[in-house]
């Protein structure tokens, strides 16, 4: 008969500890978000301590990375794939410092915007067709097409004949697009401008929004900074002659 832990915990008392189901308990030994279990004699899974810290741990990095990065470091981890769950880790920071550059990216945009100064001009009644609004911009025609294309200006057609009319809105949209394309900034920058302006109408208001988002993803990377660290503990915690072969860890580099 196998001897049991002294740390032992009943499954039912690991799931009550994080909120979940024995089954998700379960499902997580499937996965890899847990340790391996034993089995008793009888069938029955042994837990132990080990296993609840390590559901603390994935608990903590989920907060940051979500479930789906968290079952694939962890699931690297307890098959002793350490390089796997590193990569997979730093590709998370890596997400949040491309999101950080497009903000910014968006940020200068609009401040090229506001610094311009203003080309707001009367438009017809009837509104302005291709070659007027070319004029205006300074642009071909064939460009406000292209960028028609891309998705950045959107006129109406004229019933029967189909042409192109811009109202005032569609103007400033291509006086946007040309202002930023001079600035060399790329289409999805320009898009994401129109995008905001379009939703906000005022881009004071865009500024103030995309300042509050760059708040919002320092939060973000506080939280998968919190659950980097918790899985370093965690990794402290283990034996670094278990990592798969060909990649030891000196035990100096797990524990601080």
């Amino acid at each position: 008969m196998d001897s049991a832990p002294k740390d032992r915990l009943r499954a039912v008392d690991l799931a009550a500890t994080a909120g979940i189901s024995v089954q998700q308990v379960r499902n997580y030994v499937e996965v890899g978000v847990l340790p391996p279990v034993r089995r008793t004699a009888s069938g029955y899974r042994i837990f132990t301590t080990e296993h609840a810290r390590a559901l603390t741990v994935a608990r903590r990095l989920a907060e940051g990375h979500g479930w789906s990065r968290t079952r694939e470091i962890m699931a690297a981890v307890h098959r002793g794939d350490l390089p796997t769950a590193l990569a997979a880790l730093d590709g998370g920071h890596a997400e949040l410092d491309r999101e950080r550059a497009e903000i910014r990216r968006v940020l200068g945009a609009f401040e090229t915007v506001l610094a311009s100064p203003s080309q707001a001009r009367p438009v017809p009644r009837r509104g302005a067709r291709i070659g007027e609004v070319a004029a205006l911009v300074g642009v071909r025609t064939s460009q406000l097409r292209l960028w028609e294309e891309r998705g950045l200006l959107r006129p109406v057609r004229t019933p029967g004949t189909r042409y192109r009319v811009y109202d005032e809105a569609e103007l400033r949209a291509a006086q946007v697009v040309a202002l930023l394309r001079r600035g060399a900034y790329p289409f999805e920058i320009i898009g994401a401008v129109l995008g905001e302006l379009r939703t906000t109408g005022s881009a004071q208001r865009v500024r103030a929004e995309l300042a509050r988002r760059e708040q919002e993803l320092h939060a973000r990377s506080l939280r998968r900074l919190r659950g980097s660290a918790a899985l370093h503990d965690y990794l402290g915690g283990r034996d670094a002659a278990g990592w798969s072969a060909g990649y030891p860890v000196p035990a100096g580099d797990l524990v601080g």
